[in-house]
């Protein structure tokens, strides 16, 4: 197919040959014909400036270069003389009327050809369709949840018990049993959802805003996946991403809103479909061909405490806002042509995350709550050192049997040091590994500090005689083998595995992959499982997690998951 600007370029060259017929003793093309004929394209919408102005050179260039063949050429010959010497142009006169009708049909045949590829007209569409573009992604899952029949069944549900509570510890007062966790019963066949569907928008050459809407059978930041079910009714919808980037160099990107993890880690500390919430600026820096550096440093907000303990009450609680600092450096090595190793340290930094035990409180005598209630975490999985929060006076007239309506708090501080390892490599018969390893360790795990907090009101993580049973450190490792690393063709495929150990106070157990031991800490145990390309853009998965507590009661869960996943 003939390009845009050669159709033009034809179309122009014959309305310059009849121009050039005007008069045979007109030894060379009209430079300045030619040039308003461009003109006139570009006011009729034919033409685009910048096109115009290449042609503009071009008449220019060959003007000249006519005229100097002009002016070293023998004299022309009449028309009734001898025969043209080979490489002479004879040029008939064209009457004024064939020109106008040849002008008009090529014109009309370049309007045409113009509209229907819509290559000459930029206002046909609005503007702001060229500047953005839309991604999402479908996952349907089969998962089977698979429980050890010697767990133990009575294990707190201390997530819930803040979701739902507060709930009355004493024994004498209470009415029902604590929020327990569900360790002897299997989920077989649960068949869930996650769909998304992003919008990025180019506003201006450096800044860029995006949207992205998911699905999820609650407001938790680590899943999107939908249960479905529920009598066909209609699933929820929520917000998942929202925010403005800046590019300000080639090397420095800055990003506000609620958006995906900016820092390279892995599930063990926070899930792949976590969002953070906050601002952050990254630095790509390439120092060579075979060394590159990389960073960022973010702020995020993760939860603003009320300021009042409760809506009608007259006591106000100081508000304690939890932050999440992050920083982290790391490099990439291009090793050779075979192998690369990207490595990186992170610092992140909890404020506030950890519980406060209340001033004596009195919610028995109808005070609407304590002024420390704020402090328990807004979203828990499970395995975190946990206290009682309320410090409640007993009841002079009746101290046996007073009402002692808890939350729980966590015990640990949580300042993390995070150490990350990738190394690819290219095998013989095109096969590829990827070696991984990841380890954190709590800076901020201190058992004195966590009884101190708790003045004595850990409620669990203890062995029989009172002592804290938890750790401060994580880690984890993974090997992927096969003819790709990312799904992205009929065929590919490859085969995974890898052994996590996570002690329960060495990171916060709200923001990790929910699918090893179904969420949180104090959990080990291995998983494998492997990929298949079934068409460009989808894939299948197959994962088997088997899992154990590290410390406490028997708590072990195996995890299946078959997928179909897609992208777009």
């Amino acid at each position: 197919m003939i390009s845009n600007v050669n159709r033009l370029s034809l179309a122009v060259g014959m309305v310059i040959a009849t121009l050039v017929g005007q008069a045979a003793a007109a030894p060379a093309p009209s430079e300045n014909a030619t040039i308003n004929l461009i003109r006139l394209l570009v006011e009729q919408g034919v033409l685009k400036q910048d096109k115009a102005d290449k042609l503009i050179a071009q008449a220019q260039s060959e003007a000249d270069q006519a005229r100097k063949a002009a002016t070293a050429a023998p004299t022309a010959v009449a028309a009734s003389g001898p025969a043209a010497a080979p490489g002479d142009v004879r040029v008939q006169y064209v009457p004024a009327a064939v020109r106008d009708q040849i002008r008009d049909q090529v014109k009309a045949e370049v309007m045409a050809t113009a509209k229907q590829e819509n290559w000459a007209q930029p206002n046909t569409f609005p503007d702001w369709v060229s500047r953005v573009s839309f991604d999402g992604d479908i996952r349907l899952r089969d998962e089977s949840r698979y429980y050890s029949g010697t767990n133990s069944n009575e294990i707190v549900d201390f997530a819930k018990l803040n979701n739902n509570g507060p709930y009355d510890v004493n024994p004498n007062s209470s009415t029902g049993l604590p929020p327990l966790l569900n360790t002897r019963e299997d989920r077989e066949n649960l068949l869930r959802l996650r769909a998304r569907l992003g919008m990025k928008a180019v506003i201006a050459p450096d800044w860029t805003a995006g949207i992205r809407i998911g699905t999820g059978s609650d407001n938790s930041p680590v899943s999107t996946t939908q249960t479905l079910g529920g009598g066909f009714g209609k699933k929820d919808i929520w917000l998942d991403q929202g925010y403005l980037t800046w590019k300000a160099t080639d090397e420095l990107t800055l990003t506000g809103g609620r958006f995906s993890n900016p820092f390279f880690s892995t599930d063990m500390l926070y899930s792949n479909e976590l969002n953070f919430d906050g601002i952050a600026a990254m630095f790509d820096h390439k120092l060579n061909r075979d060394w590159g550096m990389f960073g960022t440093v973010g702020a995020f907000p993760i939860e603003y405490t009320n300021d009042t303990s409760s809506s009608n009450g007259f006591d106000k609680e100081e508000s304690d806002n939890k932050w999440l600092f992050g920083a982290q450096v790391g490099a990439n090595w291009a090793i050779n042509a075979s192998n690369r190793l990207k490595g990186a340290l992170a610092y992140y930094r909890f404020d506030d995350i950890e519980g406060q035990r209340s001033s004596p409180c009195e919610p028995w005598a109808g005070a609407p709550g304590c002024d420390s209630d704020g402090s328990r975490s807004a979203f828990m999985q499970k395995g975190n050192t946990v206290f009682l929060l309320r410090d409640i006076t007993p009841n002079p007239l009746n101290p046996a049997t007073t009402p002692q309506p808890q939350y729980v708090g966590l015990a640990s501080e949580f300042n993390l040091l995070d150490l990350n390892f990738v190394w690819d490599s290219d095998l013989p018969e095109d096969f590829k590994l990827r070696s991984q390893a990841n380890y954190v360790h709590n800076l901020g795990y201190d058992e004195g500090e966590m009884r101190k907090r708790a003045a004595g009101q850990i409620v669990n993580n203890l062995d029989s005689d009172g002592d804290i049973e938890s750790g401060a450190n994580a880690w984890m490792m993974q090997f992927t083998l096969g003819s790709a690393l990312d799904m992205r063709k009929q065929g590919d495929w490859n085969l995974f595995a890898g052994y996590k150990y996570i002690q329960p106070d060495a990171l916060p157990d709200g923001f990790n992959d929910s699918s090893f031991h179904l969420g949180g800490t104090n959990a080990k145990g291995y998983f494998l499982g492997g990929n298949y390309g079934l068409a460009k853009n989808v894939y299948a998965t197959g994962r088997w997690l088997s899992s154990e507590a590290v410390y406490g009661a028997p708590f072990d869960i195996d995890v299946l998951q078959l997928e179909i996943n897609t992208r777009f």
